[in-house]
């Protein structure tokens, strides 16, 4: 646009502001202002004012206004305008945010960076091997709780620069389709077991095929990294063709229900989990047993255990830069563990790897 163009623009555009549009895509997503509201932890009122302003400025600049009431308890109905004023919302505040994104990851004067609970335990001690530096440069490190279904969309999305924690890739050291998106640091792999509470006769062991979990009952996670398994293995259609004994939010839980006896049936589970199984001082998992999973159909699956960031983004920036100082100070942490590694029963220092994918009850794997 010319500077003519821009000095010439109508004024009921001109006060338009970043906070009215992000409602009206809140109003769009919820329906109501009342949803709106909600979400905001704003006034209903106060959401419905800037939908009036709104509606009258831009019936004034398009001879229609963007939205239309439908009576109590309705959704609003958007209008040709509206729909059209949505999308173009949803671009600006977008690419602006990209744009501080950008500007602040060039700059490094702060680094936003994801961890699941049990990857906690590797960031703390990297931490501390760039804290002075990141005091003395006054560079902000904000860390926040990633579930583990989230570790990739977060990094997808550009909310964060970089995150610990665990997904799904095949086996042998090839790494998924989804992971070329990313720069991946590789800590530790994962076979997937079974943990289970069904007697021998049932189910002798030592092992089974993966084919025959189809006439197993489960105990199947609604979400996470062994859901992604399961989805892999037997389509996104899973939870109709498989004998679903019990669905769970956490692994704590579904071995709880297994240990209580009150649902019969078996758990996907890392390799870790399902060794300590056995062991006396794994108190988690007393009163079950292991039985070894062979893929005899289709990938052979594993949990991978590490940290990501966006592939090529450490490379444009200089080495001194926050990024790449808290990566090569994760390798660093990683090599100290893998020395000092402890496994499953050995006592306090429990080895963040084997936790990372064995049991995080907040993170649904």
């Amino acid at each position: 646009m010319t500077r003519s163009g821009l000095l010439d623009s109508p004024l009921a555009l001109m006060d338009t502001t970043m906070d009215q549009l992000r409602t009206l895509v809140v109003v769009h997503e919820t329906g109501t202002a009342l949803g709106a509201a909600r979400a905001l932890g704003r006034e209903q009122a106060s959401v419905q004012k800037q939908l009036d302003t709104m509606n009258r400025n831009f019936s004034e600049l398009c001879g229609e206004p963007l939205v239309l009431k439908q009576g109590r308890g309705k959704d609003v109905l958007f209008t040709g305008t509206g729909t059209t004023l949505v999308a173009l919302a949803r671009g600006t505040l977008g690419d602006w945010l990209d744009g501080i994104h950008s500007s602040r990851r060039r700059l490094g004067r702060s680094l936003l960076v994801g961890t699941t609970r049990f990857t906690l335990g590797y960031l703390a001690g990297a931490r501390e091997r760039v804290a002075e530096e990141f005091r003395e440069r006054g560079i902000d490190l904000k860390v926040g709780h990633v579930r583990t279904r989230d570790v990739l969309a977060k990094l997808r999305a550009k909310e964060i620069d970089l995150v610990c924690g665990s997904v799904v890739t095949e086996s042998g050291g090839e790494t998924s389709r989804e992971l070329d998106a990313f720069d991946v640091m590789e800590w530790r792999r994962s076979a997937v077991s079974l943990v289970t509470n069904l007697p021998v006769d049932e189910l002798p062991g030592p092992a089974v095929e993966r084919g025959e979990l189809a006439s197993l009952p489960l105990v199947v996670p609604a979400s996470g990294v062994m859901a992604g398994v399961l989805h892999t293995w037997f389509g996104p259609g899973y939870r109709d063709t498989l004998r679903i004994a019990a669905e769970i939010d956490n692994v704590n839980y579904g071995l709880e229900l297994l240990r209580s006896g009150v649902v019969r049936g078996c758990m996907l589970v890392t390799e870790g989990v399902a060794d300590a199984a056995g062991d006396p001082e794994a108190a988690y998992a007393r009163g079950l047993r292991a039985v070894e999973l062979v893929h005899d159909t289709g990938p052979t699956l594993e949990v991978l255990l590490g940290a990501f960031t966006r592939r090529g983004e450490r490379a444009g920036y200089a080495a001194d830069h926050p990024l790449n100082l808290l990566w090569n100070a994760l390798e660093r942490e990683k090599e100290r563990w893998r020395r000092e590694r402890h496994g499953p029963g050995e006592g306090p220092a429990q080895d963040p790897f084997e936790l990372a994918t064995a049991q995080d009850p907040d993170e649904g794997l």
